[in-house]
């Protein structure tokens, strides 16, 4: 196969990604803007597999192998080892992996007994397990790309302790330790950031209560929720620009720390 080479109108041509929750509100996009740069995007998804299947159909044509579709529940290491060999069957690489799968539900943060052990488990599974087991199943093809980056979706909610419940702010404080964990452990050869929005104004907020989402851009300094460009972009600029980052979180949240 000849050799795609990057051009300024597509830096990432050659490149292949891989979006777990690429079917999602923020993953879509992150999907489109990476295709739309020259690279060929695995969409990952659990259970969306119609929507991961019409997305990748749609995306622009990259690469000989083009974009598709693929099961990447990461909370199943067996099937996550299938996806890696099937990645490296079809690209015969993986130059960006991006951890978007992630769940919660909204329980007040005084409500302990409404935060159930099943609740909780299936937080942490797939929110800081999950995004290390699939870093651990794509390590060979990522580590054999020789510049490859790591983009774990994180939230503001690491820092302020203000979310949906008090476990989804603690995984996303665990995978931003574990952030940093990993691009110690897999340096030079994998770059590993996280990227923290703040409340994003996917179809899933959009449909919560329009004044509670207004109160919560009006508290943002930048007035306005992060669209799920905004944390596209942050991604793709570490693809395309960052690439002396390591280690680090990335803030994509208007400054709503700042109030």
């Amino acid at each position: 196969m000849a050799a795609i080479l990057s051009t300024p109108a597509a830096p990432l041509a050659g490149k292949v990604a891989l979006v777990t929750g690429g079917a999602g509100g923020l993953g879509a996009e992150i999907c489109r803007e990476l295709a739309a740069l020259g690279a060929s995007v695995v969409v990952g998804y659990h259970s969306s597999a119609d929507a991961a299947r019409g997305l990748a159909a749609a995306l622009p044509v990259a690469g000989a192998a083009g974009h598709c579709a693929l099961a990447a529940p990461v909370t199943d290491s067996a099937a996550l080892a299938g996806l890696a060999h099937d990645i490296g069957a079809r690209h015969g690489r993986c130059d960006i992996l991006v951890n978007c799968a992630g769940i919660t539900s909204f329980v007040p943060h005084d409500d302990l007994d409404g935060l159930d052990d099943d609740l909780i488990d299936n937080i942490l599974a797939t929110n800081v397990r999950g995004p290390f087991a699939v870093v651990r199943a794509l390590r060979p093809l990522l580590a054999a790309s020789g510049d490859a980056l790591v983009v774990n979706v994180s939230s503001i909610a690491a820092v302020t302790a203000t979310g949906s419940n008090v476990m989804y702010c603690a995984s996303k404080a665990a995978l931003d330790n574990m952030t940093r964990s990993l691009a110690r452990a897999l340096a030079p050869a994998i770059r590993v950031v996280s990227v923290a929005p703040g409340l994003a104004d996917t179809d899933f907020v959009k449909a919560l209560d329009r004044a509670w989402r207004d109160r919560q851009a009006d508290r943002t300094p930048l007035r306005r929720l992060a669209a799920p460009r905004d944390v596209a972009l942050a991604v793709v600029a570490l693809a395309t620009h960052l690439t002396f980052t390591t280690g680090a979180v990335i803030p994509v949240d208007g400054g709503r720390p700042l109030r």
